[in-house]
């Protein structure tokens, strides 16, 4: 991970990697995160730049290798991954979060975005079947409930 990490930083910074940030720009080029349609997500999760550039430091990138490897627990990875997909930060998953999930998930272009009426109704579907607390948003515990009933998260 160490050697991953300081590759990712100009050679001349490589022999501090440990105090180093590598930034947002070098973390996408990981062959990981290229096609993961929340990379810029993941950045703003795993970093914990002051400077709001999500860049991320030796400690953030050991985080973000953590949670998605095999060894780590559901629980984490459910918790993360709702981080993820709360584009506001404000602990819940309302219609807007759902609604950039979703577009995340099909795609931007033409072809495969989703009617009003279909996007209208698969939200619909995800409350119906998460918001246990029938409030109009997802709350960490719903989403770590649904993502308990499936075993290949």
């Amino acid at each position: 991970a160490y050697k991953r990490f300081s590759e990712l930083l100009p050679k001349e910074e490589r022999e501090n990697a440990r105090s180093a940030r590598v930034p947002k720009s070098q973390i996408l080029t990981l062959p990981e995160l290229r096609a993961n349609p929340f990379q810029h997500r993941i950045c703003r999760v795993f970093s914990t730049s002051d400077d709001g550039d999500d860049s991320m430091s030796f400690e953030d990138f050991l985080d973000m290798l953590s949670v998605f490897s095999d060894s780590a627990t559901s629980e984490i990875k459910s918790h993360y991954a709702f981080r993820i997909f709360d584009f506001d930060d404000d602990g819940t998953l309302d219609r807007k979060d759902l609604e950039k999930l979703v577009n995340c998930l099909t795609g931007q272009g033409e072809e495969s975005r989703l009617s009003n009426a279909e996007m209208e109704q698969l939200i619909q579907n995800i409350l119906e079947e998460s918001d246990i607390d029938k409030d109009g948003t997802i709350n960490l515990s719903e989403f770590q409930h649904v993502v308990s009933r499936s075993p290949d998260f």
